[in-house]
């Protein structure tokens, strides 16, 4: 069975590898999945705020200003928050890049355009294949515009695009309000790719400590059919590649996202679960699937349940939702 395919003009053997998660961290873990057949190795993110705070600390050291120093620092999250610094950081991404054979990807995770976005070429430098821009932000203040909020990304996508020549997949949420006009944007801005979609980390309250508290859950499939209906949206009409992340835990998950469209499939919950040799075992059941349908190829299968190859092109737009809220049968007996 052929399943080759090619992401962010990476030519590999199939579409299934690692999503950002800190499996990378250990690389021990990062031999097992490359072992497990990884087509890729994708590191977690390297944050804006990570190094605009080494940026004070190099500020610290040779200003005298010192007295302001501790109340600008306390803006900023505590070192031990993160996993690696940015030194630290880059000198994983060449560990990785010394020990495995596949192509290692690496991410910066950041809001607005600045100095911190050098870290780009730093982060080529250190060996990676390519990049991913993360725009992971919280819409919050009352004065950010959603064009604001979309021209700083369209900026970022420059400027990173300018400063390397590697590729350039930016990763994405789904709550732009026009989501496709944005993507055509970061289209015509540079992007090699697109990554639908990042998962955002909701806070919860805690009633009897009057605390909010960092929560976090790992996907379930029940996240999946939002990226699909993106993927099938955007499959052939914007010349980047497009990654699904979030959601794929089954084979049956998988298939559907290269049917909407995917050349990629990142994959992270399922692996913190299964361990990295899931991924294996994930990419032989699809490839099982594949030869009894009779399919020979991973390109028969791509993009065949897209908008613009779907039988029913309105299951993807407005009409989907008038015909699912009457779907449901009024005799149904409701419970009392």
């Amino acid at each position: 069975m052929d399943l080759s395919t090619t992401y962010l003009g990476l030519k590999l053997p199939h579409p299934f590898m690692p999503g950002a998660s800190p499996l990378v961290d250990d690389l021990d873990n990062v031999r097992r999945l490359e072992d497990a057949g990884a087509a890729a190795i994708v590191m977690h993110s390297l944050f804006e705020e990570q190094i605009t705070r080494e940026e004070w600390f190099h500020f610290r050291a040779t200003e005298m200003y010192r007295e302001s120093f501790s109340e600008a620092l306390s803006h900023f999250p505590k070192s031990e928050s993160f996993a690696l610094g940015p030194d630290e950081y880059l000198e994983q991404i060449a560990r990785i890049k010394a020990t495995v054979s596949v192509p290692v990807i690496g991410s910066l995770n950041g809001t607005t355009p600045g100095g911190w976005l050098n870290y780009a070429r730093l982060i080529e430098q250190a060996g990676a294949s390519a990049l991913e821009l993360n725009l992971y932000t919280i819409a919050a203040g009352a004065d950010d515009s959603s064009e604001a909020i979309e021209q700083r990304a369209v900026e970022m996508v420059c400027l990173v695009k300018e400063a390397v020549r590697i590729p350039v997949a930016v990763k994405l949420s789904p709550f732009y309000t026009g989501l496709g006009h944005f993507a055509h944007r970061l289209d015509e801005a540079g992007a090699d790719g697109l990554i639908l979609f990042n998962r955002f980390y909701q806070p919860d309250l805690d009633p009897e400590n009057l605390q909010v508290m960092r929560t976090l859950a790992l996907s379930t499939s029940s996240e999946l059919p939002l990226r699909l209906r993106w993927l099938g949206l955007l499959s052939g009409r914007v010349r980047a590649s497009l990654a699904v992340t979030g959601g794929v835990h089954t084979d049956i998950d998988a298939l559907k996202t290269l049917m909407a469209g995917a050349d990629a499939v990142q994959l992270v919950s399922v692996l913190l679960r299964r361990g990295p040799s899931h991924l294996k075992t994930l990419r032989a059941e699809v490839a099982a699937w594949m030869e009894a349908h009779g399919y020979e190829s991973l390109t028969q299968l791509k993009g065949n349940l897209s908008l613009r190859a779907c039988p029913d092109p309105q299951a993807y737009e407005r009409a989907n939702y008038m015909l699912v809220l009457q779907s449901w049968n009024a005799h149904e007996k409701v419970p009392q």
